[in-house]
């Protein structure tokens, strides 16, 4: 998605030849326009999906976009921490942040995933892979349908991509970047 990669390359910061710094657009600050139309986009590669999910809470406004370009469909974000509302009813699994590197136990109410559900797991990015695999582990336990795994940014240098394709899932990002080189990214 030749919009977002003019983006990255703009408006991305390269900490290091792992990690780069998008949240001034899309994380931290974002830009809704941008946004709108990565839910587009990602809502063109999976027009069968009836419902999307997403890990709290980077991926959440890609994730509504998206669903917004589904005709609406509903919305569910794992949890990463228990609360008093939390119920005890879930779908559970354990998922390691990449950037914070740390491992979540991530949850589902189980009222909220079902058989009958053919879900799309959307996420900010997509670099070693273990937020998806734990998502995919934990809808798995539903028995809903995973029609695919969408990204906004895949780090292609990482192993994320074959992590989430060997447990037969589509994987689709809408700007995956190669390398970084001379400190800018190469798509």
């Amino acid at each position: 998605m030749k919009l977002l990669e003019d983006k990255i390359l703009n408006d991305g910061i390269i900490l290091n030849n792992e990690i780069i710094k998008v949240d001034n657009f899309l994380n931290h600050q974002i830009d809704v326009s941008l946004i709108n139309e990565i839910g587009k986009d990602i809502a063109n590669h999976f027009p069968m999906a009836t419902k999307v999910v997403t890990i709290e809470t980077s991926g959440i406004a890609i994730a509504y976009a998206t669903c917004l370009a589904l005709n609406n469909c509903p919305l569910v974000f794992a949890k990463k921490q228990a609360s008093k509302i939390t119920s005890d009813t879930n779908y559970t699994a354990k998922a390691k942040s990449f950037t914070k590197g740390f491992v979540y136990e991530i949850r589902i109410d189980k009222k909220y995933l079902s058989p009958n559900d053919k879900v799309l797991i959307v996420d900010d990015f997509l670099a070693a892979g273990n937020a998806g695999v734990g998502l995919i582990e934990l809808i798995k336990k539903s028995g809903a349908e995973i029609v695919g795994f969408a990204c906004a940014i895949e780090k292609g240098f990482q192993k994320g991509r074959n992590e989430i394709e060997k447990l037969g899932i589509k994987v689709y990002s809408c700007a995956n970047i190669l390398a970084f080189k001379d400190n800018k990214p190469i798509f």
